[in-house]
């Protein structure tokens, strides 16, 4: 089985970082692709390598001499370089790239000089092949990744070289020209390669052992997730919670690949694995798999005695449509039904859409309800469960939180909760100690 490992910017900050980096991948022969993102803070005081060369182009850009700047960068490589005794030549490049520091430089070229030199580092330093990412991953003039070429390309370098390091965030235009992704973007990187390869599994290591139960930031010391599936993955993340986006693991999820979300500096913690289905066990204690929401929505609520609710829907949805507000969640009743949208797609426009509302479905009653946070529990087992939203909704009611709205996917994945943005934290807490704590 192959093994395709992405080591974030946090874990190849320094040489420390770069020494954790070689005992992971040296513990398992399996590791035969490593995607590596530009070097992060050493610590809090410290900047990124990336964040240090967009510096650098604003300099550019506004005429100003950005010699200092690239100085510290150019330090970090060779201080980095020397501190792990490697030989690679480094300066030339350097001074070369120093060169063509201008206006005209494009900026994706020179921001993604710093996964592109952390890369040869890591590359010497493992003693695997480096393979430039504007070699094996291709944008078509729309800008998007041709994942059947770039597919092409990897798997091709690693049945020449057997164990490759390739530098994540960017790749090619047909233009030949250096196109860099979205912030993250090394994680696409790492996704395109395991899927690629038909990698076993596709490890993406960090600084944190897992995706987490709940917000550390509103809940203490929430217990990691071990096991999740994909749907529930994209169920947290369309909830606010801090995940890898879509984008990063489509080419893994699309394949059927088991992603591992692992520790660099607790290389020991198994990490949440992420696969694309999981059984489901109906003694397991822990059927709730996180807890995540978003505070800042409004409940729209028209009703109308004996309204013909399929017709009256659909033109509350126009409406919304044209004011480009996306509607969150539906509930129906039987001369009723309520819209929830974000308050800020709507804006000012509010009364606007009210207005049409009125006007279009001829309705009873508008009313609305600002300052709502919605709070989902999502978990694949709740459908084993009898009695979750009862004990749900009475642990939210002894904890005097009021419930505004519900709602269930379809799916069964979740349940979601309308409170009072007041009640957003404590609602999280309370759903959290209820079933995961």
């Amino acid at each position: 089985m192959i093994k395709v490992a992405k080591f974030g910017g946090s874990s190849v900050a320094g040489a420390e970082q770069f020494r954790k980096v070689r005992h992971i991948i040296e513990s398992d022969p399996e590791r035969r692709v490593v995607v590596v993102s530009a070097a992060g803070k050493r610590d809090k005081n410290d900047h990124k390598l990336t964040d240090l060369l967009y510096l650098c182009h604003a300099h550019l850009d506004y005429g100003v001499s950005c010699d200092e700047i690239f100085q510290t960068i150019e330090q970090r490589f060779l201080e980095l370089r020397d501190e792990l005794g490697l030989k690679l030549e480094l300066e030339s490049e350097l001074a070369a790239l120093r060169g063509k520091l201008s206006k005209d430089l494009p900026v994706d070229y020179l921001v993604s000089r710093g996964e592109y030199f952390t890369s040869r580092l890591m590359a010497e330093y493992l003693g695997y092949s480096f393979v430039d990412a504007a070699e094996c991953v291709f944008f078509g003039l729309d800008g998007r990744i041709d994942r059947e070429k770039t597919y092409a390309a990897i798997a091709a370098a690693l049945e020449k070289n057997e164990r490759i390091v390739i530098p994540g965030f960017y790749g090619k235009l047909p233009t030949g020209r250096v196109k860099v992704m979205t912030r993250g973007g090394s994680d696409i990187t790492g996704a395109l390669a395991a899927a690629a390869v038909g990698a076993g599994v596709y490890e993406n290591w960090t600084d944190v052992s897992g995706i987490l139960m709940a917000d550390p930031r509103i809940v203490k010391d929430p217990r990691p997730i071990a096991t999740a599936t994909y749907a529930e993955l994209r169920e947290l993340a369309f909830m606010g919670a801090s995940v890898l986006h879509e984008e990063s693991i489509a080419p893994v999820r699309e394949k059927g690949i088991a992603l591992n979300i692992r520790n660099t500096n607790r290389p020991e913690d198994p990490g949440t694995m992420i696969v694309s289905s999981a059984g489901d066990e109906p003694c397991d204690e822990r059927f709730i798999t996180g807890i995540a929401g978003r505070r800042n929505f409004t409940i729209l609520t028209v009703s109308k005695q004996n309204m013909n609710t399929s017709l009256t829907l659909r033109q509350a949805l126009e409406i919304l449509d044209r004011y480009h507000a996306s509607v969150e969640h539906i509930t129906l009743g039987l001369d009723s039904f309520a819209l929830v949208t974000g308050t800020a797609a709507l804006g000012d426009g509010v009364y606007d859409v009210i207005a049409d509302i009125r006007k279009t479905c001829r309705p009873d009653d508008v009313q609305i309800q600002d300052e709502i946070a919605l709070v989902a529990a999502v978990g694949r087992r709740m459908t084993f469960r009898p009695g979750i939203s009862g004990r749900l909704f009475k642990a939210l009611g002894e904890n005097g939180v009021n419930i505004r709205t519900i709602a269930q996917g379809a799916d069964e994945l979740s349940i979601i909760v309308g409170v009072d943005n007041k009640n957003f934290e404590t609602a999280i807490r309370v759903m959290y100690d209820g079933f995961a704590g």
